[in-house]
């Protein structure tokens, strides 16, 4: 076909898109379960050979969808996109939620733009710096030995998320931020019903609810004797955060505020200017973050290398894959999809007009599979150079914990390949389930074997 047949074909079909009616356009495609697990769902790629289009939402508004990488890193950088809950509006139902969302709780940085988002941001930001993230390295190698060595001691066999992929981050994370790692019974539940889409709403208030009372009085605990940890840094008396004006912390997408959102009184505050229900809010907000993204790409991420022998071999043979393997697998696999964002005012982006109001849901998964961007990007190549993905956000809400996520990934992937070098899948791949209904997308359990091919102990080879 040639190139001025191709340009009219396209100005036909963005023409129909352009006047279809809101019960023409499409909906956000969600589910991966029909094609490959690692893949996005083949309805979304078909959505994307426009960067940007009109998508009905789940309520009957007519917003868009992003799907094109440089679309999307516009949307994201550009202040005149909103993260306010408030103004938002779902892509896809969720069970019970309400007609119009409520602002973000105290302390859910997310759903906030600037000055508040800037207050919070500056204060938070120097904690999470690359250096500070690399000096954690040779605790994380230890984590990741033990349950690695427990691994190995109980058999040859395991399921990968519960023996793993899940225990290296919470550990990692209850060390970081001063949460006993004893207590993790008392909030791995609630995080993942917060991130469960498909659980109803009340359950997801109430969850939300539990891990702001376990943080609460971690936080009370930490200002009477603090520990040598982030939360205790946070509440120790520093240099003032000024009140924002107005105060609209407003509430969450996934973890509606619900009841308990008020447990602990804000006016128990000192010299940093944070109260204690912000001080909950914020520590919540990184104990579940901290634990479920890095537990999924764990998880996700050893399933597409044992679904592709040669890559796990790869990163086997080479250790200084460790880096490159992980920004690969990161922009592949796409965990944490889609975000949300709304337009103050008409915005161009990609020759499309964004009208003021309008939801705009920006597709990760989809632009990081941009061959725009990313040469033949539906195959996984741990030699790619992958920097520049989205997976972990652009512009101002750019992930705080970014380098965390990333040393725990270098450090643990190859660890676990190194160990049992003839660790496989111990159920066809089709039987391994996927955690398709929730925020963060990943496997549920993840059985291995490895037989006799479990290397001795580092230290001890």
């Amino acid at each position: 076909m040639s190139s001025s047949a191709t340009a009219d074909s396209a100005t036909v079909d963005s023409a129909t898109a352009d006047s279809a009616t809101p019960d023409e356009l499409p909906v956000l495609p969600t589910d991966r379960h029909t094609g490959c697990p690692f893949d996005p769902p083949a309805a979304l790629t078909a959505l994307s050979d426009r960067p940007v289009r009109r998508l009905r939402y789940a309520d009957g508004h007519v917003g868009r969808l992003v799907t094109g990488h440089a679309a999307a890193r516009a949307v994201l950088a550009d202040p005149r996109f909103s993260s306010r809950y408030e103004l938002l509006h779902l892509p896809m139902p969720m069970e019970g939620a309400p007609g119009e969302l409520p602002p973000a709780p105290v302390g859910d940085i997310l759903g906030l733009d600037a000055p508040e988002h800037t207050r919070y941001r500056r204060l938070l930001a120097g904690r999470f710096t690359v250096r500070r993230m690399r000096q954690l390295t040779g605790r994380i190698e230890r984590f990741t030995a033990d349950c690695l060595d427990a691994m190995e001691q109980a058999g040859t066999t395991a399921d990968l998320v519960e023996a793993f992929a899940r225990p290296v981050p919470t550990l990692v994370i209850c060390e970081l931020l001063g949460v006993p790692y004893a207590d993790r019974g008392r909030f791995l539940g609630l995080v993942e019903i917060i991130f469960d889409q498909a659980a109803d709403a009340g359950a997801r208030d109430e969850a939300y609810a539990g891990l702001l009372r376990y943080v609460g009085e971690l936080v009370l605990a930490k200002r009477a004797e603090p520990t040598d940890d982030l939360l205790s840094d946070l509440a120790s008396p520093g240099p003032a955060l000024a009140p924002a004006p107005g105060h609209a912390l407003a509430p969450a997408l996934a973890p509606a505020p619900g009841p308990g959102s008020g447990v602990l009184a804000a006016s128990g505050s000192d010299a940093s200017g944070l109260s204690d229900e912000e001080l909950a809010g914020i520590g919540g907000l990184l104990l579940a973050a901290g634990l479920d993204t890095t537990a999924n790409m764990l998880g996700l991420g050893a399933f597409a290398l044992l679904s592709d022998p040669g890559q796990a071999a790869a990163l086997r043979a080479d250790p200084d894959l460790a880096g490159p393997a992980s920004e690969e697998l990161l922009r592949y696999l796409s965990v944490a999809d889609p975000l949300l964002r709304s337009a103050l005012e008409d915005v161009e982006v990609e020759g499309e007009l964004i009208r003021a109001g309008e939801t705009v849901t920006v597709s990760v998964q989809a632009a990081n599979r941009d061959p725009r961007r990313f040469p033949d990007p539906d195959r996984l190549d741990i030699r790619r150079r992958a920097t520049g993905h989205l997976s972990f956000g652009h512009g101002p809400h750019q992930c705080l914990g970014q380098q965390l996520a990333r040393v725990e990934m270098t450090v643990a992937l190859p660890a676990l390949f190194a160990r049992f070098p003839a660790l496989r899948l111990a159920v066809p791949p089709g039987e391994v389930p996927l955690r398709e209904r929730s925020s963060i997308y990943g496997v549920v359990s993840l059985p291995v074997a490895w037989g006799e091919g479990a290397r001795e102990r580092t230290g001890e080879e």
